[in-house]
């Protein structure tokens, strides 16, 4: 099959809206810029379109990512430590607990509060399961038909968007199981990025496989590493005013 030729104009009508989304921007989206049908662009050729941005992109410090089903242009990973001085606020922290429900989630949706519980060993509390709805990170996605109808909870296309995966297929495979230490140590080098590094998605395997491993050390909150994971910075918050 033929590809496509690049039509220029509408490649830069896709950058420039990439550029000022604060989201990631389907392709029905951006279609939607198009107000007449007969000057609406394919999908086909909108793909065309980003597919020439990415190949141009290719030596310079920035990418298009794919996001679930959109799009936005973002800094490379390799850059952070120096665009991390550009950000002067410190990122919020979080706690090991919450991590940890946050990737049992990942890995086992759907999942109900009670089943976080039996692979954590400890309750989890209900502040937790707030600040992750309220981060937008999980959802609800229905109950199980159960007694009591239990809540089940999914992650979100914002925890997509947050950890910079394409699908929840990208997640990292779950690790052997390791000494906290060398996770909390691995958690903390993260720290250093936070702020201004693309999403550090790693930690969610490796918490997990620790906390099905059921050691000791696993459920003892008061050696908890803390950290979050920021995401990828926009280029347009990278360019200094």
């Amino acid at each position: 099959m033929k590809k496509s030729a690049v039509n220029p104009e509408l490649k830069n009508i896709v950058e420039a809206a990439l550029l000022v989304a604060h989201e990631p921007v389907t392709l029905e989206r951006l279609q939607q810029l198009f107000p007449e049908a007969d000057a609406r662009p394919t999908r086909d050729e909108l793909r065309v379109a980003l597919d020439s941005l990415s190949n141009e992109y290719e030596s310079r410090g920035i990418e298009i990512k794919q996001i679930d089903k959109g799009y936005r242009i973002q800094t490379r990973d390799r850059y952070s430590t120096f665009l991390q001085r550009l950000v002067e606020e410190r990122p919020p922290r979080y706690s090991r607990a919450l991590l940890e429900t946050l990737a049992i989630v990942a890995y086992r949706q759907p999942v109900t509060r009670g089943d976080i519980e039996e692979i954590r060993g400890v309750s989890v509390s209900t502040e937790i399961i707030k600040t992750l709805l309220g981060r937008e990170w999980i959802r609800e996605v229905g109950r199980r038909e159960v007694p009591g109808r239990p809540v089940l909870y999914g992650t979100s296309r914002e925890f997509l968007e947050h950890f910079n995966l394409k699908s929840l297929e990208e997640l990292p495979p779950l690790a052997a199981v390791r000494p906290l230490e060398q996770i909390s140590a691995e958690l903390d080098q993260r720290l250093a990025q936070a702020g201004a590094g693309v999403v550090a998605h790693a930690e969610l395997g490796h918490t997990i496989a620790d906390e099905e491993g059921g050691s000791e050390a696993s459920r003892d909150e008061n050696r908890a590493a803390a950290l979050e994971a920021s995401p990828a910075l926009d280029a347009k918050s990278a360019v200094s005013e």
